[in-house]
């Protein structure tokens, strides 16, 4: 198990794992709509941000469209990262601090949110099949988003 996306890994699996997600991390740096969606299962269940509710796998044209949506590059943090494998299956959640400038906003963003992604080994290659993101938001009756948390 891992605690920390700093902490060595026990594993050559965790390893692999790590290097994927930080690949995926460095392509939303990037503006890669195509480095994004590698890692995923062609039919991954992807519950982001975005409507609608859910996405089956990553469609590269959408992800494009997004990501010429900033005005800078995406930066993506995790903290906090906890990962479990076991055998050909894989399971993380943590924190993931997004920022950046969207096109014609007057300021830049910054918060957190919670991230869950699950693995398969498909091929010999780790897979993203399952990946959960989402941001808290208060109860009262704004029902605004909680983007002042911190971990």
């Amino acid at each position: 198990m891992t605690t920390a996306t700093l902490q060595t890994p026990a594993s050559t699996d965790e390893a692999e794992i790590l290097a994927l997600l930080a690949g995926v991390r460095k392509a939303h740096l990037d503006k890669s709509a195509g480095g994004i969606a590698a890692p995923y299962a062609p039919h991954a269940a992807v519950y982001d941000l975005e409507p609608p509710l859910a996405h089956d796998g990553i469609e590269v044209g959408r992800k494009e469209r997004w990501l010429a949506s900033w005005e800078t590059p995406v930066e993506l943090e995790a903290r906090d990262l906890w990962l479990r494998v076991s055998g050909d299956l894989a399971f993380a959640h943590g924190y993931m601090r997004m920022s950046g400038k969207k096109h014609g906003a007057e300021r830049g963003v910054s918060f957190w949110m919670r991230e869950t992604v699950c693995l398969e080994r498909v091929g010999g290659a780790w897979k993203i099949v399952h990946e959960h993101t989402s941001v808290p938001f208060y109860m009262d009756a704004s029902l605004r988003p909680a983007f002042d948390l911190e971990p």
